[in-house]
């Protein structure tokens, strides 16, 4: 079943999921993930950030739009519903083949799925 998406917007948010201290890397992006209890069970909330050492605002823009993108095509399908996942461009986001980067992001959310689960069900 596909999950809802939404976006995460308030910079809060953002901090609340980085502290989650849950992550993923991946050569195309960095993923960090945070279950929620105060969101709908078929909701899952994706924001997108790049830091100034990857370059120009252009080029954190075309990385962030690229990140979109990406979780556009595989979120529906992957995210596992109740969590907040934020998705960090790095260098490698920029010139990663984009079906590279939809398997990154595909693996990472793989990855901390089961970790989701075990929040969820209390083991």
């Amino acid at each position: 079943m596909a999950v809802v998406i939404e976006r995460l917007k308030r910079r809060p948010d953002f901090l609340r999921v980085a502290n989650g201290r849950q992550k993923y890397v991946t050569p195309g992006l960095v993923l960090q993930m945070r279950q929620r209890e105060d969101i709908p069970a078929t909701t899952a909330r994706v924001g997108f950030t790049a830091t100034r050492k990857l370059g120009s605002a252009v080029i954190r823009n075309r990385a962030r739009r690229r990140l979109r993108e990406a979780a556009r095509t595989a979120m529906p399908d992957a995210a596992v519903a109740g969590c907040d996942y934020v998705l960090i461009a790095r260098a490698g986001t920029l010139t990663r083949p984009y079906p590279a980067l939809i398997q990154d992001l595909r693996t990472a959310v793989a990855a901390l799925a089961p970790r989701a689960n075990q929040v969820r069900t209390g083991s």
